[in-house]
């Protein structure tokens, strides 16, 4: 417990200060252009998801086999794993954001977007996909620090990003008059300058990564096991999200002042769930490394304390919300704003109450991927989509706003159904994989 509290504590802080970026946006753009303008942000937040949540899945999936290799000693092959994961993020960076910024309309469209809303939804959210590239710059080069063993590098380097967010939504929006496009251009301006940072630290700290012409050659072997580690993890993330871009579709058909309130629940709710996505990296890379030496037993010594640790915040969480939810809320919201303040209020509470069930999701899924077996993590995802799908097409519909604090909770315990089986199949697996190797 003592390791996992020491890998994991340094990457909430980084993670708390990533959504920093998105909830500096959501409060300047709350306050000083108004609810339309909030509701703009909020309805990209499903697709912008949908995009970004693959790129991340993609990055920490790469990392895998480079952790596998670093906790196994071999040097050799963790350096061509770091070079082939750089060329694959390259191609997909640049095929990745040439495709999805000219269908954002087209998407915006099909999901329903108020007409109210849907210029700015579009300013905004091609702006962030023209920050793909940067994207994959931060995710790639922080999961392979973080692979080596150091996880607080990466959260120095988002804190500094996080005060250039501030100061630059601030620039953008008060003082330049850009509207939503300035606070998109603040959020890529600001991780840019993240993923340089963390590109220059790993040339100048990791001796191990000094590379030769030899590292740099494309190896087809290396960047297939890389697919198999990365894509599924990226698709986890994609087929969750297409959950959500149903579900957001449903809510903007309710209206753009029920999209400004999933808008303020949803943003208070990703800072409070930040501490489940740390869990969730820390055991992929707990599990990689531990696997890559062979130490199945640790797997499951970990697994038990993590556990612990996410029902312990899970209670804290559920108070802090019913003590100050709405206050918390007031920072994206202006107090005249009743209704959509309360029915915010009631998404957030409803959806706390099942923070446990996430907390296994995060902390089972990555770890299962840490050890290997990626392509379970897509089924898992596929039941969230499955459960977000009912919730969009049939509750919501049906019950209206009342039923949107729901679906989350609901993904989350289908995806609890799938997981929890999957990770015991998983340890039988690799307990007989280590034992024949041991043996031979």
């Amino acid at each position: 417990m003592k390791l996992i509290l020491s890998f994991s504590v340094p990457l909430i802080f980084g993670l708390l200060f990533q959504q920093l970026y998105s909830m500096v946006d959501t409060i300047i753009v709350g306050h000083y252009l108004g609810v339309d303008a909030l509701a703009s942000v909020g309805a990209t937040g499903s697709i912008n998801f949908l995009i970004n949540g693959f790129c991340i899945g993609v990055c920490s999936g790469f990392a895998i086999p480079i952790a596998q290799e670093f906790g196994a000693g071999n040097e050799r092959n963790m350096r061509k794993f770091v070079a082939n994961s750089v060329w694959l993020a390259t191609f997909f960076a640049a095929v990745m954001t040439i495709v999805v910024v000219l269908l954002c309309r087209t998407i915006l469209q099909m999901m329903r977007t108020p007409e109210n809303i849907i210029d700015g939804s579009y300013m905004y959210i091609v702006i962030i996909f023209m920050g793909i590239p940067v994207t994959y710059l931060y995710n790639m080069t922080s999961a392979i620090i973080r692979s080596l063993g150091d996880s607080k590098t990466p959260v120095i380097f988002l804190t500094m990003a996080a005060i250039l967010n501030i100061g630059l939504d601030l620039l953008c929006i008060i003082v330049f008059k850009w509207g939503v496009a300035g606070a998109a251009i603040a959020t890529v301006t600001s991780q840019a300058a993240a993923g340089i940072s963390c590109l220059l630290f790993m040339r100048k700290k990791f001796a191990i990564l000094k590379m030769n012409r030899e590292d740099w050659t494309r190896d087809r072997d290396f960047m297939a096991k890389l697919c198999k580690m990365g894509l599924p993890m990226g698709l986890q993330y994609s087929i969750t999200a297409i959950g959500s871009v149903i579900l957001q579709s449903s809510v903007n058909g309710i209206g753009s002042d029920a999209v400004a309130a999933v808008t303020a629940g949803s943003k208070l709710s990703l800072f409070l769930t930040c501490a489940y996505d740390a869990m969730g990296s820390t055991m992929a890379t707990y599990g990689g490394q531990n696997i890559g030496a062979g130490k199945i037993d640790r797997v499951s010594q970990g697994l038990r304390s993590c556990v612990l640790i996410g029902a312990v915040y899970s209670a804290f969480a559920l108070v802090i919300v019913l003590l100050f939810g709405k206050n918390m809320l007031l920072l994206f919201l202006d107090s005249s704003e009743t209704a959509i303040l309360g029915n915010a209020l009631r998404f957030i509470t409803t959806n706390v109450c099942f923070y446990f069930p996430l907390a296994l999701v995060n902390i089972v899924r990555f770890l299962i991927q840490g050890m290997g077996y990626s392509v379970l993590a897509v089924f898992a995802g596929m039941f969230e989509m499955i459960a977000r799908g009912i919730a969009g097409f049939i509750l919501v519909p049906y019950f209206g706003f009342a039923a949107v604090g729901f679906a989350n909770p609901l993904a989350w315990i289908f995806a609890d159904a799938f997981l929890i089986p999957a990770y015991l199949y998983v340890h039988r697996d690799m307990e007989r994989i280590i034992t024949r190797r041991t043996i031979g």
